[in-house]
């Protein structure tokens, strides 16, 4: 069996043109090994798989290269060259600093960089992990570091730059490598890719391209990892599965249940998440990610920070078009204060799905609500018309008083014939314990065509009345309008009318808000009731009931003084005495 060589191993940089990601740093050495402007001693320092160990090795190659070219690459034909392809040049020297930390250590260092190298000019030493040197070790290196024999160059390399003393740092020339971007890390996986035969999906090497976080080595481990599962054929769908990566498309449906307002739809798709193992604080992190990307997609200058692939970007793209501005700052924000507040949390679960619901309510605003915007307009509607109709109301309502009239019904009418003493002061409204149909804003045209028009309801009888049967009749009308008026169905629900007399309905509710809702849809409800019941006689009275529950909150310090002086007095003589006050 053929020995299995890593991909992180096989398609290691051996020059500084197949270095992937850091352009200007091996522009940089190059441009030294042209001028012949070498350091004594460089720092390499950046993330992990980033290349400084690679670039080092690349380095100390090239300054020992006997037949450069003029693009100040290594030839690989010399016996320099050869002898490092092979791994048995003695020019070269890597130690790890994290096993060879002590002072006796640096003194066999030191020794060991007096014997001048075999071939080429310069015996290169790379101190891989230099921050692992304990204090005393970099003491004992420090004047070594700053005038070494010319034959001798000092490569460190470190990921943890904070840690290294400044003497150390004041020796060295210093190089930052910066985490390798997506699509570059993208597009070597491509080439790995396609010298193995293998086919790969573009979508599939993004998301191995986020998973590595910046480290090419990283990357390509994972190459691996996923051609042992998915074959010579890797496609999207396998490697989320094997990386336990969540799928762009659950993002994109609870986007959709979220801008309709569907919170049960989001909490389903939610419980789905949670199902198939991924934890809530991975689920929100990547959601709030989710909801940037959208952002960046509002602007066409802010669409290239996408780092995703193609087919992706323009689900996003078409996402984002549906998407406001504002919607998209509030989910950010909510987002965040979850990921922020989510290990503190004592029921983690219910803590993202409380955020998820926060979210499917922007939209819901009140003021961008149609439903409460129409009932808002009909008790606007009826608020600024009772003043001036009061009076003409209470003139029709004794002239229409009906041919056969029950005791409860005469009682209402006289008690509706009484002059309102809110209609004295105009300022100072109050509400009457009994509204008609015409106080809760509807039109004498409108009323007539609700309750008196016959012409709309010729074929409907006069039958009897049954309770019970009224009430399946209310129901069934809130079931209705359950979808298009949540709101007004739940009025219905819990506020059942009785039968008053033979035709007469009455309805009881709790203030003059619900009566108007109630109101705005009579033109509708009215013909209904009327057809269900066949009986074209049927009409409905609306009763407010505001009588005060229970005995008043008493809240300020005057209000708690006034209930203890009434049951004594004495206080209050206190209260002169000692000169208090309240605050």
């Amino acid at each position: 069996m053929e020995n299995f060589i890593v991909s992180a191993r096989k398609y290691r940089p051996d020059s500084f043109q197949t270095v992937v990601g850091q352009d200007s740093i091996t522009r940089t050495l190059k441009n030294s090994i042209k001028s012949q402007q070498l350091a004594q001693a460089y720092l390499f320092c950046g993330p992990r798989g980033v290349g400084k160990t690679t670039c080092a090795r690349i380095f100390a190659k090239t300054i020992n290269c006997f037949n450069l070219g003029e693009d100040m690459e290594a030839c690989n034909e010399c016996e320099s060259c050869k002898a490092f392809n092979e791994m048995r040049s003695m020019n070269i020297h890597e130690l790890d600093a994290a096993s060879n930390n002590s002072v006796d250590d640096i003194r066999n260092l030191i020794d060991q960089v007096r014997i001048p190298p075999q071939i080429g000019k310069y015996s290169v030493y790379i101190i891989d992990e230099v921050h692992m040197l304990s204090s005393a070790a970099f003491n004992a290196f420090l004047k070594t570091l700053e005038e070494p024999p010319r034959h001798v160059i000092f490569i460190l390399a470190t990921t943890e730059k904070h840690k290294i003393i400044p003497t150390i740092l004041s020796r060295c020339q210093i190089f930052d490598f910066n985490r390798i971007n997506i699509k570059d890390i993208t597009s070597r996986l491509q080439f790995v890719a396609e010298n193995e035969g293998i086919t790969a999906e573009q979508d599939a090497l993004h998301i191995i391209a986020q998973k590595a976080d910046g480290a090419m080595r990283d990357a390509l481990s994972i190459f691996d990892q996923i051609v042992s599962f998915s074959g010579k054929n890797i496609t999207y769908a396998n490697t989320i599965e094997n990386l336990n990566v969540l799928d762009y498309e659950y993002y994109f449906k609870l986007t959709d249940a979220l801008l309709n307002g569907d919170y049960v739809e989001s909490l389903l798709i939610y419980n789905e998440i949670i199902n198939k193992g991924f934890d809530g604080n991975f689920f929100i992190t990547g959601l709030a990610s989710h909801f940037r990307d959208l952002l960046m997609c509002k602007d066409i200058k802010t669409i290239d920070l996408l780092e995703v692939g193609d087919n992706i970007k323009q689900k996003y793209v078409n996402d984002s078009n549906r998407c406001s501005v504002k919607f998209l700052f509030n989910a950010i924000k909510i987002s965040n204060e979850c990921d922020f507040k989510y290990k503190a949390s004592t029921n983690k679960r219910l803590h993202v799905e409380l955020s998820l619901l926060k979210i499917s309510e922007i939209l819901n605003d009140f003021d961008n609500d149609n439903e409460i915007k129409e009932i808002k307009l009909a008790y606007n509607k009826a608020k600024t018309s009772k003043i001036e109709s009061s009076s003409k109301e209470i003139e029709t309502k004794t002239e229409l008083k009906p041919k056969t009239e029950s005791k409860s019904e005469k009682g209402n009418i006289e008690t509706q014939t009484k002059p309102d003493n809110s209609i004295k002061n105009n300022n100072s409204e109050q509400i009457t314990r009994t509204v008609s149909i015409k106080n809760l804003g509807i039109t004498e045209n409108e009323t007539e065509k609700s309750n008196t028009d016959k012409t709309d309801f010729t074929e409907i009888g006069t039958d009897a009345i049954d309770e019970n049967k009224m009430h399946e009749v209310w129901l069934k009308y809130a079931e209705q309008i359950q979808e298009k008026a949540p709101r007004l169905y739940h009025v219905f629900s819990i506020n059942k009318p009785s039968l008053v007399g033979d035709t007469e309905l009455l309805l009881k509710l709790e203030n003059q808000n619900l009566a108007n809702a109630v109101n705005s849809i009579l033109n509708e409800l009215m013909p209904f009731l009327k057809k269900e019941l066949n009986n074209k006689n049927v009409s409905l009275k609306i009763e407010i009931d505001d009588k005060p529950k229970g005995e008043p909150i008493v809240y300020t310090n005057e209000e708690k003084f006034k209930e203890m002086a009434q049951s004594n007095p004495a206080i209050i003589d206190l209260k002169d005495q000692l000169n208090l006050d309240f605050k």
